[in-house]
């Protein structure tokens, strides 16, 4: 096996961008401009397009399972957890409906490590919990 050892790649015109450090973090160039940003810290950590009609998933990344738990709950668990509760949630479950991100207390999932988020979907005419055919979720953060 071979392997390619590299501080910096540049452009033709001599201009870096993007550089490795010693501790294999990666930076690139912004976009037209001279910022740099963290491109680990850029990625999307989880994600899930779920049918929680049909309890199907139809596409995920980082996602060891799916339980669906009521009409409108289901539950989430990562194949690898979160470093901590600093992350940030993103969903939809299709037009005139309500998402909303919770654990077992029903309070937002914050616990360090937990793996897992629990996921509600209701109505917005009447909050009634209903499943959805394309339930989407990204989770945004550092990885344990």
């Amino acid at each position: 096996m071979s392997n390619l050892l590299v501080q910096n790649i540049k452009h033709t015109n001599n201009t870096t961008s993007m550089a490795i450090d010693t501790s294999g973090q990666v930076t690139i160039r912004g976009e037209s401009s001279a910022t740099t940003t963290n491109l680990q810290q850029g990625l999307i950590k989880v994600w899930l397009q779920y049918n929680s009609d049909g309890n199907a998933i139809y596409n995920s990344f980082n996602v060891s399972g799916v339980s669906d738990l009521a009409t409108g709950n289901f539950q989430c668990a990562f194949s690898n957890s979160m470093n901590d509760d600093d992350y940030a949630l993103s969903g939809a479950a299709g037009f005139g409906y309500a998402m909303c991100f919770e654990d077992n207390e029903g309070e937002k999932t914050t616990a360090t490590g937990a793996g897992l988020i629990e996921v509600s979907m209701s109505d917005d005419v009447d909050n009634s919990s209903v499943d959805q055919t394309v339930c989407s979720l990204m989770i945004a953060g550092d990885l344990a």
